[in-house]
């Protein structure tokens, strides 16, 4: 009985792998074969490297790598900080009503981000920040998934930790930074994780808060170098999509061994 469950678990997860990774599979084919093999899969094609050329010369991907990495830092860095802040509140500060802000933090989760995209759009426009680093950032900034995490990872650090630290001398923030954020270390890199892969694919609030190259990220030039106005190559657009997500899948691979533990790590806790 185990070891079918073992095989039908197995096997449902290569085919999940398989439908996961096609759309990669078919990205790298496209843009390394001229226009003509996008839907030809003739194993004798021939191999180019027009298509990058082309899709390199035809957008500004310096300037569009430049501004995803400033927002997903900038947007990480922000989160970190609050979500540091808060989650050290909720898990160690008694203070009245302390469950029923935890759980208006945990409500935010159920709040799709879109709903609030007017509200959010108004507010930056009366500061005059719109087409900049900090209107693309700050709605993700107070993260209910970043509070929840790190509460549930300072919950599991023993007291005394910092009761030691206080006789040591140490004020609130030393205590926060010498205690707390180097034992949940692993906690910390599994969120950065999962924080930059997803500011890295965000897509319609930098839409809407972008009008300029100085501030757009890949994936709203991405989509403005393949609108069908200017022509749809999917070769080209396939190499252009390959070079947006070029860091994110070289940084997986570097780094794939810490990113399981630290997973792993993390979701022990």
């Amino acid at each position: 009985m185990n070891k079918t469950l073992t095989f039908l678990s197995s096997s449902i997860a290569l085919v999940l792998a398989l439908l996961w990774i096609f759309p990669l599979l078919y990205a790298f084919w496209a843009a390394f074969h001229s226009s003509e093999y996008t839907t030809n899969f003739s194993l004798f094609a021939p191999l180019e490297l027009g298509n990058f050329k082309k899709a390199w010369s035809q957008a500004p991907f310096i300037s569009y790598m430049f501004n995803t990495f400033a927002i997903s830092l900038l947007t990480l860095a922000g989160q970190l900080i609050v979500c540091t802040l808060a989650a050290y509140a909720l898990a160690r500060i008694r203070f009245n009503g302390r469950a029923f802000v935890f759980s208006l933090i945990i409500m935010q989760l159920m709040v799709t981000p879109e709903i609030l995209i007017v509200e959010n759009y108004q507010t930056l426009a009366q500061l005059h920040a719109i087409d900049t680093y900090f209107a693309v950032a700050i709605p993700y900034v107070a993260s209910a998934f970043g509070i929840f995490l790190l509460r549930q990872s300072f919950k599991t650090i023993p007291i005394d930790l910092e009761n030691a630290a206080k006789l040591e001398g140490c004020n609130l923030l030393q205590i926060i930074w010498k205690v707390y954020v180097p034992l949940a270390k692993p906690t910390y890199v599994a969120y950065a994780l999962v924080s930059i892969s997803t500011h890295w694919n965000n897509f319609l609030w930098p839409l809407i808060a972008t009008n300029t190259e100085n501030s757009r990220p890949l994936t709203v030039g991405l989509s403005i170098f393949g609108a069908p106005e200017s022509g749809v190559d999917w070769a080209i657009i396939c190499a252009g999509t390959l070079i947006s997500i070029a860091p994110l899948l070289l940084m997986f691979l570097i780094f794939q061994r810490q990113f399981i533990q630290s997973f792993m790590h993390a979701g022990i806790k």
